[in-house]
């Protein structure tokens, strides 16, 4: 399947917003979850840190992630984050009396994938969150359905959980990347039926399998090799090993 173009979808139109991040190592970390899933606009509200995106605990944290922290933009006010998009979302595990409607990240991901808007996700303080004036200013309300016992995620995690989720509604099933791994050509039925006929003969021949009492031990390998799409090199492989305990005996 080939891959959308990253250039007109939403690795382009999503932006990231974290609101008065206390650690610049938060703010590494957040950059180099967006990166592993190929966003990069990341807008930093009134840190605590003069000079947060290039802190030196930022660009550890940020472990090669360093280019999306060097083209940050560090704004006044949310309202200056938000100049230019027509969506917005908070992300927040505290649910609200007075709050836009709640959202499974799924959910949101599914709706940013098929439009055509910039849109952007907003992230609180690590210890306080979003106040509520930021939150209504959101038309999504994201809540990650954690452990209802244990629901603490840092703020790299929720920006990890809303990156994947966006980069899958994208991608659909397609892979993550092109070119890994080895798929061979499918084994024909005829190989495949060769192939039980040698190992039966090899197993005979070490006296593993009965032919005059062989139950349902061949039933069982078969249902077993039918489990796996045997590739055609896959079944040679085994065939060479019948082979091999043939000409031993």
């Amino acid at each position: 399947m080939k891959q959308p173009e990253i250039s007109s979808s939403l690795f382009k139109r999503l932006r990231f917003i974290l609101v008065e991040t206390s650690r610049p190592g938060n703010i590494g970390a957040a950059a180099r979850a967006m990166k592993t899933m190929g966003f990069s606009d990341l807008v930093l509200v009134n840190p605590k840190v003069q000079g947060a995106q290039l802190h030196e605990e930022a660009v550890a944290f940020a472990s090669g992630a360093q280019d999306v922290l060097q083209a940050a933009r560090v704004v006044g006010s949310i309202d200056e984050a938000l100049a230019d998009c027509h969506f917005v979302a908070a992300v927040s595990a505290r649910l609200r009396e007075f709050s836009p409607p709640i959202v499974a990240p799924r959910q949101l991901a599914a709706q940013l994938a098929q439009a055509d808007y910039q849109a952007a996700l907003m992230f609180g303080n690590e210890r306080f969150g979003l106040p509520n004036e930021a939150v209504q200013k959101c038309n999504a309300l994201i809540n990650i359905p954690a452990n209802p016992d244990y629901s603490s995620l840092n703020l790299a995690q929720a920006v990890q959980v809303l990156s994947y989720e966006c980069r899958v509604a994208v991608l659909g099933d397609a892979p993550m990347t092109e070119g890994i791994g080895f798929t061979g050509d499918a084994a024909s039925v005829m190989q495949i039926e060769g192939m039980y006929a040698h190992l039966e003969q090899a197993l005979v021949e070490i006296d593993f399998l009965d032919p005059a009492n062989p139950k349902k031990l061949m039933s069982r390998l078969k249902r077993m090799f039918s489990r796996t799409q045997l590739e055609t090199e896959e079944v040679n492989v085994l065939r060479g090993i019948a082979k091999h305990i043939l000409a031993k005996k």
